[in-house]
């Protein structure tokens, strides 16, 4: 029966008893109701997640936003900006380090 723990029929009514003999017949109620009330929430809230995920994957995305057309002179303009910025790279002066010392 509890084959994952191998525990046979005499381990299972020795651990038993020794809960009996610890905690006694009037706590073991309240145990076992706690313990129910554990089991019971945290079946809950596996059963809320895993719904909440099959429910995401259910969804299906909104298709990506198309931006408009671009203009014949949008386009004339991004050509010059481009071209401006190709001239200005141009007319850098790159930084030389002097390695000899006097």
């Amino acid at each position: 029966m509890f084959g994952l723990f191998n525990l046979g029929g005499g381990e299972i009514i020795l651990i038993l008893a020794l809960v009996l003999i610890l905690f006694g017949a009037k706590k073991l109620p309240e145990l076992a109701k706690g313990l129910g009330t554990g089991i019971k929430e945290f079946k809950k809230a596996t059963r809320e997640v895993s719904e909440e995920v099959s429910h995401a994957m259910d969804e299906t995305p909104a298709p990506p936003k198309r931006l408009p057309a671009d203009t014949g002179a949008t386009n004339a303009q991004t050509a010059q900006t481009a071209q401006t910025a190709q001239a200005d790279s141009a007319h850098t002066v790159p930084q030389s380090s002097s390695s000899s010392k006097a």
